[in-house]
């Protein structure tokens, strides 16, 4: 069970949707909602992972309509959100995201921000070139060792 920070709301708030695209265990959706979120959207193309998503979801006693989650990937979020979102959140490998990047727009408002996670050193420039021609800046970088989190805002 993950615990509810007592003081944490930056930029998140009640209002606030996400997508989880890749969402694994669910940890970053989970995360977000305990943070204040309204809702998020998880999908993951691993039957197992939506599983575990679920099964988390349970276990942090969150509303089954707050953390909506499905197998599949972009395609599926657009068919599941009900109005575009405010953020993105991503923990994949760095070629998918790259090849994500040019649909991400459909899905988000023209406000939105993004956490895309896991990326290596070597990778981020690749991704913050493509972001950039689909319409997102690269905002922060935080890095750990040869690890980075990019923070991207629309451009």
């Amino acid at each position: 069970r993950i615990s509810e920070p007592s003081e944490i709301t930056s930029e998140i708030t009640s209002e606030i949707t996400v997508v989880d695209i890749g969402c694994g265990s669910g940890i970053l959706s989970v995360g977000a909602l305990l943070l204040g979120a309204k809702r998020a959207y998880a999908v993951d193309i691993d039957p197992l992972a939506v599983k575990a998503t679920l099964e988390n979801r349970e276990m942090n006693q969150i509303a089954p309509e707050r953390l909506i989650a499905a197998e599949g990937s972009i395609e599926q979020l657009k068919d599941l959100i009900e109005s575009p979102v405010d953020g993105i959140l991503c923990n994949i490998l760095a070629e998918v995201i790259i090849d994500l990047i040019p649909s991400m727009s459909d899905l988000v408002k023209p406000t939105a921000w993004g956490i895309l996670s896991g990326i290596l050193l070597e990778q981020v420039k690749p991704i913050a070139d493509t972001l950039e021609q689909h319409g997102w800046t690269v905002a922060t970088l935080w890095r750990r060792q040869d690890w980075c989190c990019l923070n991207i805002r629309r451009a």
